[in-house]
């Protein structure tokens, strides 16, 4: 059994099995928190949702078998080409897009009829761009000053594009290319000064926000903030919803599918899929499913460490911290840390896309982590040939 998955699992191990656990914990939490939806939508067929979210999880498998089976390097010659499409893509989505609870940020594929986030794909591609220039400028501090405007264009671009149907996305987009330009040695006063930049930006947005009728994306962004900020239980439902899942869950939880909470729990099976968690498998299964996503980042510092190429190093570390910061996010919102924002929690919520691009990403991974054996093994015959020619 070993030698069969050695064969045809390539790769980190470990974060092939965080995979697998959290395909394991997905499946009990969406088929548990979408009762009451399919009560009110499929006529108490509780199996609808569960085997729509298999099908998905299973082709989210696939995906991240196929994805980890091409080697990185191709990734970086795609890098220009996606990143191109996704500014298209966000662009045609603002104008063009299906628009659902006041936001446009989705496109639906022709002829299949599902929608897909396009800023998903963006994060990708940008993320994949970002770590090409990264990797192509770190021979000299001038090469490393001169990347620096191409690299905080196309963050504004991307970003940009995202932010006026989803800040939180724009928000975690930002943060992550901020840390993977921080990984990538750019100068101090250029990133505390991309900082000062966007926090000037944030205030003159907010005072126009604050200003302007509560309408649309605005008037969502408001009312979050200041159900966030009040106190009143009639006004800020979500966290106290949340807030009883998670203290009657206590220690060791209810059991898998007692919840009762998600009942109440406006999206039990999406943004609030960890309180939902606590609940069932308690404060134990809450941290164990931290700790997962904490493991998974410090298995890819490994694969930083060892890598022997710059492009791997700063393309799996910036597609880990953006699943580690968007589970670190989710897992915020449901404890009541910070407002809703609509992050799910990276392929454990109910999605459709969503999970295949997280799909992706972890693929990703795993390739740089299959290719860092090929490139130790290349490396070394090279050094022999040589040492024999000398």
């Amino acid at each position: 059994m070993k030698e069969i998955l050695n064969k045809y699992f390539k790769g980190d191990g470990v974060i092939w099995g965080i995979l697998f656990i959290l395909f394991i914990f997905s499946l009990l939490a969406v088929y548990s928190s979408t009762g009451t939806l399919a009560y009110k939508y499929q006529g108490g067929n509780t199996s609808f949702y569960l085997f729509r979210h298999v099908k998905f999880l299973i082709l989210g498998f696939l995906v991240t078998y196929i994805t980890h089976k091409i080697p990185y390097r191709y990734f970086s010659l795609l890098s220009q080409l996606l990143f191109i499409v996704s500014i298209l893509l966000l662009i045609f989505t603002l104008f063009m897009g299906v628009t659902k609870n006041e936001a446009t940020r989705w496109l639906t594929l022709p002829g299949i009829g599902i929608n897909f986030q396009t800023s998903d794909f963006a994060k990708l591609a940008l993320l994949m761009f970002v770590a090409r220039l990264l990797s192509k400028s770190q021979d000299s501090e001038e090469e490393l000053k001169n990347v620096f405007k191409p690299i905080i264009i196309s963050i504004i671009v991307i970003c940009g594009l995202i932010l006026p149907a989803n800040f939180s996305t724009a928000a975690l987009l930002f943060v992550t290319a901020w840390f993977l330009m921080f990984i990538g040695r750019i100068q101090a006063k250029y990133l505390f000064g991309s900082i000062a930049i966007v926090v000037v930006f944030f205030f003159f947005f907010l005072s126009i926000a604050i200003n302007m009728p509560s309408k649309g994306r605005i008037g969502t962004w408001k009312k979050r903030i200041e159900n966030f900020i009040n106190e009143d239980s009639r006004t800020n439902y979500q966290a106290e919803q949340a807030k009883i899942a998670i203290v009657t869950g206590g220690i060791f939880g209810k059991g898998p599918g007692n919840s009762t909470q998600r009942n109440f729990l406006p999206h039990p099976y999406s943004d609030f899929i960890y309180a939902i968690i606590i609940e069932e498998y308690g404060l134990i299964g809450g941290i164990f499913i931290l700790i997962l996503y904490l493991i998974l980042l410090y298995r890819t510092g490994v694969i930083v460490k060892k890598s022997l190429r710059t492009f791997s190093a700063f393309l799996s570390i910036g597609l880990t911290i953006s699943l580690v910061f968007q589970a670190l996010i989710n897992m915020a919102v449901a404890v009541n840390l910070i407002p809703v924002t609509g992050q799910p929690l990276p392929f454990v919520s109910m999605g459709g896309t969503s999970i295949l691009f997280t799909s992706v990403a972890f693929g990703i991974i795993l390739s740089v982590s299959q290719g860092i054996e090929k490139d130790k093994i290349k490396m070394e015959t090279e050094t022999e040939i040589e040492t024999k020619n000398a």
